[in-house]
Parts: structure tokens; sequence; C-alpha cells
């Protein structure tokens, strides 16, 4: 048939089966037959197609399952917190296993373990038998991370940004300053934004922007860190002069004001990353110019109500709100609301996902 590697061939019915290897197993695939020359060109080839599972076991030589049970069955809660996908309650589940029907007799077992699925055991055994890519992987997240970084200021210790739960990603315009609270799993905890009446009319006050903006970092909720939007308008550009100066007078005042108020530890809480490094992220560059993200973050907002698991999560009872604040048919367009979430979820697929 030309296909190379195919193992067997097998018509039964209405399905044909076809046997081909994977790794050093075989993967069952499934065709089903159609009735009529209609039904053929109407169902896509996805649905005529079902993935049949191997057993886990199959997947590996006996030398390799007996490496792989003879860790499980012996390892400590330390030990297998060491495993890949084993941190937390998985580790301690296959222990609470072994310890209520005795050791693990094959990796198949593995799936009657809570929190375990086929795809998830699969790494879990890939792991045990190959500790070295770990290694490998975290240098080369190692690698990427110091390729980032260089969008990020001021630079932060790999721990503490290992150990983040929870950003604020904050952006500000000539009459809005907006915030993302996001956690590490992309959940949206709070997201709005405040209108400032003051900004960018006639003098700049101290005053006035200093009231203004500590209204602001009064609702702002506590984070591990804070990442302010860092444009790239140029000083020396005399007609954009007045935007450059207002908005490096409210990116200085939430520096302070949020290091005065969040960084009690005495280490540095508040970052800036690059708008261009988000813009780049998401495709949105043309040229130098940074193009919207209103409708990437529809999608975001499409995608949590269609899908059952979804880039980012927001809280269900706010979707709605949302939805209609970013609505086409407003005039003034909520560009500061989006960003603020886009450079959230830059800040932790860049770095944090980029760490290990």
């Amino acid at each position: 048939m030309g296909a190379r590697g195919l193992l067997g061939l097998l018509w039964t019915g209405k399905r044909c089966f076809l046997q081909v290897p994977v790794g050093s197993s075989r993967v069952l695939w499934c065709y089903k037959k159609s009735t009529s020359v209609t039904q053929q060109d109407s169902v896509s080839v996805a649905e005529n197609l079902k993935e049949v599972k191997c057993g886990i076991d199959d997947l590996y030589s006996s030398e390799q399952r007996s490496a792989v049970l003879q860790l499980l069955n012996s390892a400590s809660e330390e030990e297998l917190s060491a495993v890949k996908l084993m941190r937390g309650r998985k580790s301690i589940n296959v222990i609470e296993y072994r310890e209520k029907h005795g050791p693990f007799q094959d990796l198949q077992s593995l799936l009657d373990v809570p929190l375990f699925q086929y795809k998830t055991a699969v790494k879990v055994c890939n792991f045990i038998l190959n500790p070295l890519a770990k290694e490998e992987r975290k240098e080369k997240k190692m690698n990427n991370l110091t390729s980032v970084m260089k969008y990020i200021k001021p630079e932060i210790e790999i721990e503490r940004l290992e150990t983040a739960n929870s950003i604020v990603s904050i952006v500000f315009g000539t009459r809005k300053i907006a915030w993302a609270h996001v956690d590490r799993h992309l959940a949206v905890q709070d997201w709005q934004q405040q209108e400032c009446t003051v900004f960018m009319k006639g003098t700049y006050i101290p005053s006035m922007y200093l009231e203004e903006i500590s209204s602001v970092v009064s609702k702002v909720p506590e984070a591990d860190f804070y990442v302010l939007e860092k444009t790239g308008l140029s000083a020396l550009n005399a007609s954009l002069f007045p935007v450059t100066l207002h908005l490096r007078t409210v990116e200085a005042m939430l520096y302070a004001l949020l290091h005065k108020t969040f960084a009690q530890d005495g280490q540095y809480k508040v970052l800036s990353m690059t708008r261009s490094a988000v813009g780049k992220y998401f495709g949105l560059m043309v040229g130098d110019a940074r193009t919207s993200g209103i409708d990437l973050v529809k999608q975001f907002l499409s995608e949590f109500v269609t899908q059952a698991e979804s880039r980012v999560s927001f809280p269900r009872d706010q979707v709605v709100y949302y939805r209609n604040i970013l609505s086409s048919n407003k005039q003034r367009r909520e560009e500061e609301l989006c960003d603020s979430l886009l450079q959230a979820v830059a800040f932790y697929e860049l770095l944090l996902n980029n760490t290990g």
C-alpha cells in the first residue's frame, strides 16, 4: 500500500482496522466504511477516524516495565515528587494506592489512581525511564528565559518567577488605566479599568496626577508581581513629547506607589514589560507599530464559553459583562483593558512556562 510502517489491514463489516507502529508498540486505528458515496463526500475524515489506545504496558519492554514498577512501588513521597507531573497530590495518591491495594502489578493500574489519565501516566513512565531529559528541558527553558528577560526590567531571580502565583498587569493610556489580575493558570481574578479625567488636560499638575493614580492603586489587588507596560515612544519625536511625558509620569507614579504599597520584603515586585514584546508574541506587530488586540481577547472569551479547555479562563458571572464591554458597536475601543490581559498572558507564557 506504500504507507511506511504499515503492519496490518483488516476489514470487518463496515470498519477497516489498520495496525501501525508507534515507538516500541502498536496503535490500532479504526476507519468506518461509508454506506454511500453521498455520505463519504459529506462526512469529514476526522469524524470517520477513531484512535483506539493500546494498553500502557504494551508501550514498553519487560525491562522498562520492571524499572518503572520498581520506582512506583518503592519510592517515597519526596522521590515521587521529583518525577515530572507527580508533584503534589499525585505522589500522595500513588502512596495511598500502594497502601490500600499493595504494590503495582502493571503500569495500566496507574489509571486506577486518582488524577491519573492515560496521557499523564505515559508521560510519568517516560520520565522515569529517561530522567536526564529533565535536565535537557531545563537547560532549554533557561536559554529561552534568558532570551526573553531582555523584555523585562529589572531582572528578577528565576526562583521568584517559579514561585509566583499571580500577577497584576497594568496598562495605561491618555485617558484610562486598566489592570488584569491573573494567576499562573491563566485564570482571571480581576479585570477592570478606570477613567482618568485629568490626564492630558492642560498643564501636568503633579498633585492631580497623584490623586488620580493613588485612586487606581487603592483598587489594585495584591499579587506577587506588578507588571507595567513600557511603551516604545521615542523622546526625540517632538510631536509626541506631550504624550511621552504623560506616559512617563504615570509610569513613575505607578512604580513608586505600587512599590511602596506592596514591596514589603525589600525586593522588586514592580516590573516593566515592553509593549513591542507582547505585540511580537501575539503577532500584532506591523513593522514597528502594534495593531489592536481586541479581536484576540474576544477570541479568548469565546473559547472559554465554547471549549472544555480554554487558553484563558474568566469568572463565569462576568463573561457577558466583558463581552458587552468589548462590543464593536461601542465608539470608544477598550484597548487598554485588552492590552492588560494580553500582557499578563504573554508574561506567563513567555517567562513562567520557561522556568521549568
